[in-house]
């Protein structure tokens, strides 16, 4: 008889022994997921604020170099034109007759221009085009350009820029922006000049940049 008590007391304890089992192993499970939601729940919100700070960050870049671009026109008579490959430059930055050689007076203008450059477009394809006045031999007038703008493109690796990232050109006599003036004609100078090209297509900030007018 006693053997027969124990017998249905074990009997009956297997059921709740296994249901305290599955009990047991239900409930882990239940805390496995909800651990999971929660590391899936704080990574998304960690990722939503990172697209926010990206964001932000990009909103202040754009503000930035607006201003920066800005200053550039009222403070060195900077004209920028946007164009399909990225922003076209002309500064007044003009030489002296038949010479090649970077004014002092220039110098600001330019270390400004390389600042911007190092800040908003790092990377970026530069093209300094050079440009002469009509006096003298179109051949003649070509090699001249190509000079100033060898000039100009020394001085700005010298002020940070990559010299790998820097193309000098020159475009002779044409263009010419008081056509026919050269010498001591007024206006001459202002066919004595440099332009900078900067290539900023794909970069959203430069996109930005590109809408001033």
């Amino acid at each position: 008889m006693k053997n027969l008590r124990s017998f249905a007391v074990m009997a009956l304890s297997v059921p709740l022994f296994a249901a305290c089992v599955s009990n047991g192993k239900f409930n882990r499970e239940i805390a496995e997921q909800d651990a999971a939601n929660e590391a899936e729940r704080t990574a998304r919100m960690s990722a939503d604020e990172a697209i926010q700070a990206d964001v932000q960050t990009l909103r202040t870049d754009v503000q930035n170099l607006r201003t920066e671009l800005q200053n550039l026109r009222t403070e060195f008579g900077a004209k920028i034109t946007a164009m399909e490959e990225g922003l076209k430059f002309a500064f007044p930055v003009n030489f002296a007759f038949d010479d090649a050689t970077v004014r002092p007076e220039d110098v600001p203008a330019l270390d400004r221009f390389a600042r911007v450059v190092q800040n908003y477009y790092q990377g970026s394809k530069i093209t300094v085009e050079g440009f002469a006045d009509p006096a003298g031999t179109t051949t003649y007038n070509r090699a001249l350009s190509m000079r100033r703008a060898e000039a100009v493109r020394a001085h700005l690796t010298t002020a940070g820029l990559s010299p790998e990232l820097i193309d000098a050109i020159g475009y002779g006599e044409t263009r010419q922006v008081v056509v026919g003036a050269e010498r001591d004609d007024p206006g001459a100078e202002k066919n004595r000049r440099v332009v900078f090209v900067v290539e900023s297509r794909g970069e959203p900030t430069m996109a930005e940049a590109n809408t001033l007018q």
